[in-house]
């Protein structure tokens, strides 16, 4: 295929973001790396519509956009889960997710041709105990996908969606031990996630070798999706 890709990753210096990142590079993809950190090409807090907007007019237009940032959030019964921390959770994870695409997939629809990919999570499908603002906001993510997809699927403009298990990764640094051991536990394979694991399935729906499929998640869980 004879076009330039441009590729925008958010939560791009750790974890998967990193990983896809560098994956996208390596196939001689332009990455601009996005991300609340310093670190990052470019600064950006997706929960905020003020910090996409200034990164859409800096950044300009990409035709590859992979929305990786997001936070676990509390890892609490729901019932002693604090109001502003489920709120946080769902900003980042989902509410992030809106407002990227929306400043973003414009463009792409304008040029014929796009890839969104969102990172929601096997907790979206199964629900995880302890993890209830994670796997509702994660749960949004999917609804989000499934409805662009059908929205855009006519532009050449594909939005898919990867949930991953638990990957070994900072975003996880903080998580109880014990839920991830339950992860591990539930998983076919018998262990974590790599993070260049799931950036090989990332790259693969940002690629044209993709065409016929939308609005669709991908698992990435070692054998633990069961649907």
């Amino acid at each position: 295929m004879n076009m330039t890709r441009r590729a925008l990753v958010t939560g791009g210096i750790s974890g998967i973001g990193a990983a896809t990142a560098a994956r996208l590079r390596s196939d001689g993809i332009e990455v601009i790396t996005a991300d609340i950190s310093a670190d990052a090409d470019v600064q950006v807090d997706v929960s905020d519509p003020e910090s996409v907007a200034a990164l859409r007019e800096r950044v300009g237009a990409v035709n590859i956009l992979v929305n990786s940032a997001g936070i676990v959030g509390p890892s609490t019964a729901l019932v002693d889960t604090d109001l502003a921390a489920w709120r946080r959770t769902f900003a980042v994870n989902a509410d992030g997710t809106f407002l990227m695409c929306r400043a973003f997939a414009p463009a792409m629809c304008d040029d014929g041709w796009g890839r969104i990919v969102n990172l929601a999570s096997i907790a979206a499908k199964d629900g995880n105990p302890c993890q209830s603002s994670y796997s509702a906001s994660k749960a949004a993510v999917i609804a989000l996908t499934k409805s662009l997809g059908k929205e855009l699927a006519t532009t050449g403009v594909l939005v898919n969606a990867v949930a991953p298990a638990a990957v070994a990764s900072p975003m996880n640094s903080d998580t109880d031990p014990a839920i991830l051991e339950r992860s591990r536990s539930l998983t076919p394979m018998a262990r974590i996630g790599r993070p260049e694991e799931i950036a090989e399935l990332i790259c693969w729906l940002t690629s044209p070798a993709v065409s016929f499929s939308t609005g669709a998640v991908y698992d990435a869980s070692g054998g633990r999706a069961s649907y």
